[in-house]
């Protein structure tokens, strides 16, 4: 069995992690530094991506299927809903953090941004690994012989 390009499968499986990490970081220092969900969302689905185009998509898909992919969409928006709505549920108005922690208000606000950030970078994932499956699951219009 012959490995096609096997320095760049390896090298991948190396990166895939440390992207994965780095995700992790932005996301959870997003209020110390620059990041946040959106930005961490968007580099955790470069990990699947990179993945997918090294790997193929249907490997891709077995790491992460496309109706994990599908619930993340869901999961994400609920998180930021949610929150909204337990903050209304404390007798706050909608997305006051400072209903988490009514005696240390900071600490509602970290919390709560915490939370909202989270449940954004679930998002952003969702949607940037279904954006990948949809468009490279596509049938090609033209063969490579018509280039």
């Amino acid at each position: 069995m012959i490995f096609h390009h096997l320095i760049l499968r390896v090298v991948t499986k190396l990166l895939v992690g440390t992207i994965v990490l780095f995700a992790l970081y932005v996301q959870f220092h997003g209020d110390f530094s620059p990041g946040g969900g959106f930005q961490a969302g968007v580099i955790m689905s470069v990990a699947f991506i990179l993945y997918g185009i090294v790997f193929s998509l249907e490997s891709a898909k077995k790491v992460f299927p496309e109706w994990v992919v599908h619930k993340l969409l869901a999961l994400g928006v609920l998180i930021y809903a949610g929150t909204g709505v337990a903050t209304m549920l404390l007798g706050y108005d909608f997305l006051d953090y400072d209903a988490f922690s009514p005696l240390h208000p900071t600490h509602g606000q970290h919390w709560g941004l915490l939370v909202i950030e989270f449940g954004v970078g679930v998002t952003v994932t969702g949607v940037m690994v279904a954006i990948y499956y949809a468009f490279a699951g596509r049938p090609p219009s033209m063969s490579d012989e018509e280039w």
